[in-house]
């Protein structure tokens, strides 16, 4: 008599369920977070819920529930901003990984594809994917592609593979719903709310986690790509001043956070490595005939100087407010406006506490 031995297979890993988190506070991006929403309903691995998080502006809000019956339309429950919209997500999903896509960001088809991939290892906790620029007519000469990160996009000097990386970016990354839980999501007074350029929470939370969990894996995977839309006032170039001022302050508010060293650790080799390759190509470029890459060289040189100058005035300002106890500081929102129009920002702004968030739901 033959004896039939029973073998149990192991069972294979259940396949995650993911929630997707969008962000928006304005119906001016209404055609954008429409054709977001629809490359959303067309990936090739469905994602198991789409929230849209609307950031304190009513008529959005009714505007998405009436037009999106498939998605879960919120409103943000904690104070104005990305950061605090996001956490009203991060409560609200149900699924075991948070993907977080900005509302003017088309995903492609197979973004969600590759984006939960890398969670096979149970030492990844975060995985980014990258972000090219959808410009209004086409790339300005003079705009290096060593600062995409102005525009919100993936910039030279990223990996070009799959890699391990300190931050992602924010308009396109994801986290295991677990790690958020614990390490207490995004840093609210860290990032934008409306219209102010400043950002970098995602950097602050990525850095948060890596300290907390030595051995955890942030891993960045440019196959998970989104297309970013660039709006023509972004091409200009008093918005790269502008930015680019505001990524130090950011910065030096992320420093405050979890310290110069992690905070700056990537920025030191970008600024010693990538700009300088960066100034060497446009030059090269403009001794062959191409004089943007001229102008470009210069606008590097400008960026870092400018960029450099944003993180040394907040410093200056933390230490105002650390003997007086008060902030002599102008809204960042208008000093935004104010570099866009090239109207000079008042120095006038006095010792005064902090203002309650203003609603702004233009763009």
């Amino acid at each position: 008599m033959t004896e039939t031995l029973s073998r149990t297979e192991p069972a294979a890993p259940a396949a995650p369920s993911v929630s997707v988190i969008v962000c928006a506070y304005t119906e001016q991006r209404w055609a954008d977070i429409c054709a977001g929403m629809a490359a959303l309903r067309a990936q090739t691995v469905a994602p198991s819920e789409v929230l849209l998080v609307v950031d304190h502006a009513d008529d959005l809000l009714l505007r998405a529930r009436e037009t999106f019956p498939w998605v879960r339309v919120v409103p943000n429950t904690g104070l104005r901003g990305l950061s605090a919209a996001r956490n009203t997500g991060v409560a609200e999903a149900r699924g075991n990984i948070l993907a977080f896509v900005d509302d003017d960001a088309v995903p492609a088809r197979d973004w969600l594809e590759h984006l939960v991939e890398p969670y096979a290892d149970p030492d990844v906790v975060a995985v980014g994917g990258s972000a090219s620029p959808a410009w209004p007519v086409e790339r300005p000469g003079w705009f290096p592609p060593e600062f995409d990160w102005v525009v919100g996009c993936s910039y030279r000097g990223l990996p070009t593979s799959r890699s391990e990386i300190r931050n992602l970016m924010g308009c396109n990354m994801s986290f295991r719903a677990e790690v958020l839980a614990a390490d207490a999501g995004f840093r609210v007074g860290v990032g934008r709310v409306g219209l102010n350029p400043l950002g970098c929470e995602e950097t602050e939370l990525c850095i948060r986690i890596r300290q907390r969990r030595p051995e955890a894996r942030i891993i960045f995977e440019p196959g998970a790509a989104v297309h970013h839309r660039v709006t023509p006032e972004r091409t200009r170039w008093n918005y790269f001043v502008a930015r680019c001022f505001a990524e130090g302050k950011s910065k030096a508010t992320v420093a405050t956070h979890v310290g110069a060293d992690d905070a700056l650790e990537l920025e030191r080799s970008y600024c010693l490595r990538t700009l300088p390759t960066g100034v060497l190509a446009g030059m090269r470029a403009a001794s062959r005939g191409e004089y943007a890459g001229l102008a470009r060289a210069a606008a590097i040189m400008a960026g870092l100087t400018v960029t450099a100058a944003g993180y040394g005035a907040a410093a200056v300002q933390r230490g105002s407010s650390r003997r007086t106890g008060v902030c002599p500081e102008v809204d960042p929102t208008d000093a935004y406006e104010a570099a866009l129009t090239g109207d000079r920002v008042s120095a006038r702004a006095g010792r005064r506490s902090w203002p309650a968030p203003r609603r702004r739901d233009t763009v």
